[in-house]
């Protein structure tokens, strides 16, 4: 990633904007090489993720790359939906995001020594009380129905680097 173009990531609504009082990161463009082994990693993940989710999976979105630099942040949002910028969001079925790093959240205490500070995958379910907070931990994969409300809390120090894709309904 630290090779790849950089590009602010963006939003989908009427149109796909840059905004970033709702998401400060980074889609970064990674070798063809690289992008397509981690394609071949999610594909065979898709038995365990529709197994753990109980539905059937379709195609997959494209693996996104994210670089959240400090101060970094998404906004509470769903990644499935109905907005005229991106129609194919309404048939998302599942959200996949693979942390690439750990944080540094829980500190030695907490196990690893991460690489930033802050960061949190937070999942909201309608079912739940209270969110879900999920500390990055590099390699870990979470899984969750596209319509979940979830956030990315802000990264206080260091970098957070994730991969992120979709499975479109079976």
């Amino acid at each position: 990633m630290d090779r790849g173009a950089a590009d602010p990531a963006e939003i989908a609504g009427a149109q796909i904007v840059t905004q970033e009082s709702v998401r400060r990161t980074s889609s970064i463009e990674i070798d063809p090489g690289v992008r397509g082994w981690l394609e071949r990693r999610l594909d065979e993940m898709r038995p365990a993720i529709e197994q753990a989710l109980h539905r059937p999976l379709g195609q997959r979105e494209g693996v996104g790359l994210l670089r959240y630099r400090a101060g970094g942040f998404y906004r509470p949002h769903r990644d499935r939906g109905t907005v005229a910028g991106w129609p194919a969001a309404a048939r998302r079925a599942a959200s996949v995001v693979v942390f690439l790093n750990g944080s540094r959240t829980n500190g030695p205490a907490g196990g690893e020594i991460g690489e930033f500070d802050g960061g949190l995958l937070r999942l909201c379910p309608d079912s739940a009380e209270t969110p879900v907070d999920i500390t990055p931990s590099a390699g870990l994969l979470v899984a969750f129905p596209a319509e979940v409300l979830h956030e990315v809390l802000p990264v206080r120090t260091g970098t957070r680097d994730a991969a992120v894709d979709w499975f479109y309904e079976g």
